[in-house]
């Protein structure tokens, strides 16, 4: 029997990318979550700030409705690391300050309109998660 669990990130990707398009075509701005965060936690999102946080709300409501209603895989590849998936989150948080984005600015929404900051951004993220995993596993042991 083939495993199907490709599908959910199949699902997760169609529905990241109807976001991006009916966020941009609703109000003329890109989808970014580190940019839809930052405007609120620094003030400069104040005149948005119902629309950010019904944006936030989605983020983790639909998905989470999605879970409930729908079988999810019983296991997860998730490291019981728990100070492991904290300097991750620490690190990621950095990266999207440093490079002015994340993945749902400049992967999704940077690529679909041939942003070349955008796509220069996605590799460079892509390269330094796999040089990461590659470090982890062959030296520290974490994944």
């Amino acid at each position: 029997m083939i495993e199907a669990d490709w599908i959910w990130g199949l699902i997760g990707g169609l529905l990241i990318g109807c976001g991006g398009a009916v966020y941009l075509l609703g109000n003329g701005r890109i989808m970014g979550a580190s940019g839809i965060v930052g405007g609120l936690v620094d003030g400069s999102g104040r005149s948005t700030w119902v629309e950010r946080i019904s944006f936030l709300a989605a983020l983790i409501l639909i998905p989470a409705a999605i879970a409930a209603l729908a079988p999810t895989p019983a296991t997860t590849h998730l490291t019981e690391n728990l100070w492991l998936v904290g300097v991750a989150g620490l690190l990621v948080g950095l990266g999207t300050r440093i490079g002015n984005g994340c993945t749902s600015g400049h992967g999704v929404c940077g690529i679909s309109r041939l942003s070349p900051r955008g796509i220069v951004a996605t590799l460079v993220y892509i390269a330094a998660g796999a040089l990461m995993v590659v470090v982890l596993r062959s030296f520290v042991g974490g994944i």
